[in-house]
């Protein structure tokens, strides 16, 4: 090994991310959290986020280490008929290796998000500039949190294994853990907004945060775990697993290293965006977080092909990353127009609310579909130019420039992560600035700053639903490479390939199971919100009801926060099980029964009903909440008006959608396409259809 090879910017860049979180971690702590009642509220936030994520951290520990056994049983072959135990070993180690560092990534991230919401609350009441300056570089703490652990855990797998199939199970442990995290974080914070907001608002007409209600400290804490920790770890997971697709592709190419150089100049670039995003006294938030992303992708463009150029690569890999960048800034441009609360879509939806509940349904709904169209245009134009693009470089370089636009669409993870986390920070302090009675003026200013938070989390879904798809194509390939080498290997016919031909009944079968999975698994985390929100307000309705004085606020009469925040927490661990152990148990279920075409079909069928979803679920969730928040800013009514109480339903009804199943699927397509990667030499070698002298 050489003193420095070039991929060591990898975990260099990593290291120093890290270093950097730590130092914005220390600049929160150092700010002022306000009076004595903020500091109680942020405290009891705190509180309930780390008890949350202790309980599923404790159930998802067992579940981790029965798959880790698991893994050393069975992989890469039964271990009674290994030689090589260590490589069974291996897999086990790095698959507890890649939970633990999403795990970390998302604990780290969200511990300061409940730190700096009653300081940014604060700031506010000097200005905008201190409370948009706070809330950001909190939230670029969870960014930098996700880029330092997911990549110096990677590189640190693939410096001592050089081994990419340990490093696929890395990847596996992080898209695990992130599934669980996210359709838990999920369905724990939906179910305290719609049950707030339902009782709260509609019921009884008081404000969104008001201290009187039961369900406000749960709502506040769902924020955190579903957006901040779940989000970070969603995030995290189509990370790692972009680079590790593009790691098996360019095996064969000799480019194993070329993802991790261009992760290791993404986490650079992602540091200086971090470090120049700046907004004035009277500037615009929403502008300033877009700013940010564009100067990132700039940064990250240039120095991706001055070091490639130097490497000298062919400068079509470079074109394939841009191309995926590209598209990345424009599914993200797309969904801010349909989720933004000044454009036509949320305006246009806001003022159906006029006619009624059904009416502001049927309209976000049907703009929820028109959102579609231009990103899924856009993945599969970012994938056929990368595709053609690199095709005359060589065989399988095609397949490889895909990866790479996946790679360069996630290459800013970074700075993608710090402006979603940015949006719970915000919203978290107007929630406090409104228990703690800080005034109009600060409130307003808090508004301001989660209405900018909105948006820029409908554009970062919007971003890491593209990536997934790039990245679950990726996959794709990379499972059918894999498969192809044990099949040639097993029939000693280094021409064998495989062929997902939909006129085979096989591989249609599977595309049709795969089809089914996405949408099942949306309706078992929706389901589980409403059995959990049912609980809930039944809850609050008693507190209101049995509390003497709560409803008219007497001074001294407080709610039992803490029920609300149990009923949320019990709940979501019990609802997430189901659902996302269905994930790995249906994809080997098909390849076990139906071999690796069945399987190859059902991914296929997965990925393009799992990215029709997520964006129909996140964009007209997203549009849905803008065009409530649209009629509180004084449009039709205002606050109290027939058409803020139809809005508040059409919110509830997008809550799910846009914060639980929406953004669970682009992680439910990776972990799908990672556990068949994993399991691909097994599944070859054992399957019904070849029992029975049929494959």
């Amino acid at each position: 090994m050489n003193l420095f090879e070039p991929w060591f910017i990898a975990p260099i860049s990593a290291l120093i991310s890290i270093l950097m979180g730590l130092y914005l971690y220390h600049y929160i702590n150092k700010q002022d959290s306000g009076t004595k009642k903020m500091q109680e509220i942020s405290s009891a936030i705190r509180e309930g986020a780390n008890a949350f994520l202790r309980r599923e951290y404790t159930i998802l520990a067992v579940f981790v280490f029965a798959v880790a056994i698991l893994l050393g049983i069975f992989l890469p072959e039964p271990i009674w008929t290994s030689n090589n135990l260590t490589q069974n070993l291996s897999r086990s180690i790095a698959y507890i290796f890649g939970a633990f560092c999403s795990a970390s990534a998302g604990f780290f991230g969200m511990d300061v998000a409940t730190r700096a919401n009653a300081k940014a609350a604060n700031g506010a009441r000097e200005g905008l500039n201190k409370a948009f300056t706070i809330g950001f570089r909190g939230g670029a703490v969870m960014g930098l949190s996700v880029v330092g652990f997911s990549l110096l855990g990677l590189s640190v797998v693939y410096a001592i294994t050089r081994d990419v199939q340990v490093v696929l199970a890395f990847s596996f442990g992080a898209s695990a853990l992130a599934l669980f995290a996210k359709a838990g974080g999920g369905i724990y914070t939906k179910t305290a907004d719609i049950s707030a907001d339902l009782v709260g608002k509609v019921e009884l007409g008081i404000p969104e945060d008001d201290p009187r209600n039961p369900a406000v400290i749960a709502d506040n804490v769902g924020d955190n775990v579903g957006d901040v920790a779940g989000m970070g770890a969603d995030l995290a997971d189509s990370y790692i697993a972009s680079i590790v697709a593009v790691m098996i592709l360019g095996q064969i190419l000799g480019q194993v290293e070329i993802p991790l150089i261009l992760a290791g100049l993404g986490a650079i670039a992602s540091l200086i965006g971090v470090a120049i995003v700046r907004v004035g006294k009277k500037g615009n938030p929403g502008r300033a977080l877009n700013m940010g992303t564009y100067l990132t992708c700039v940064i990250f463009a240039v120095v991706a092909y001055f070091m490639l150029s130097y490497l000298e690569v062919d400068l079509r890999i470079w074109g394939a990353t841009l191309v995926g960048l590209i598209a990345g800034v424009i599914i993200g441009i797309t969904s801010d127009y349909y989720t933004s609360i000044d454009r036509m879509p949320v305006i246009k939806t806001a003022e159906t609310c006029k006619s009624g509940t059904a009416l502001n349904i049927i309209t976000g709904f049907s703009y929820g579909l028109h959102s579609v169209f231009p990103p899924l245009v856009g993945i599969g134009i970012a994938a056929a130019v990368a595709y053609f693009l690199c095709d005359p470089i060589g065989e399988g370089y095609a397949v490889f420039g895909v990866g790479m636009a996946a790679m360069g669409m996630l290459s800013i993870v970074g700075m993608i992560v710090a402006s979603d986390a940015y949006g719970p920070i915000v919203d978290n302090a107007k929630g406090v600035a409104e228990q703690a009675g800080l005034g109009e003026e600060v409130i307003a200013i808090t508004d301001k700053l989660d209405a900018a938070g909105n948006t820029a989390k409908a554009i970062t879904k919007g971003f890491a639903i593209g990536a997934a798809g790039l990245t679950v194509l990726a996959l794709l390939a990379a499972f059918k490479q894999i498969a192809e080498q044990v099949l040639r290997e097993m029939y000693n016919n280094p021409s064998l390939t495989v062929d997902f031909n939909l006129m085979n009944p096989v591989v249609l079968l599977g595309a049709f199971i795969g089809l089914a999975i996405p949408p099942v698994f949306s309706a078992m985390l929706m389901l589980g919100v409403g059995k959990n929100a049912h609980r809930m307000i039944a809850e609050i309705r008693r507190q209101f009801r049995e509390i003497p004085g709560l409803k008219e606020g007497k001074e001294g009469v407080k709610p039992d926060y803490a029920r609300c925040v149990d009923i949320a927490t019990v709940g979501a661990l019990k609802e997430l099980l189901p659902a996302s152990i269905l994930a790995i148990v249906a994809t080997l279920a098909v390849g076990f029964l139906g071999g690796i075409e069945a399987l190859g079909g059902y991914l296929a069928g997965s990925i393009f009903s799992g990215l029709l979803f997520a964006l129909l679920m996140s964009n007209a969730g997203g549009l849905w909440d803008n065009a409530k928040k649209y009629i509180e800013a004084g449009a039709f009514g205002g606050k109290g008006s027939e058409a803020h109480k139809a809005a508040v339903v059409g919110d509830t009804v997008g809550d799910p959608f846009k914060d639980t199943a929406g953004p669970s699927l682009n992680t439910l397509i990776c972990v799908m396409s990672l556990v068949a990667s994993l399991f691909a030499a097994l599944i070859a070698q054992n399957n019904l259809l070849k029992l029975l002298g049929l494959a």
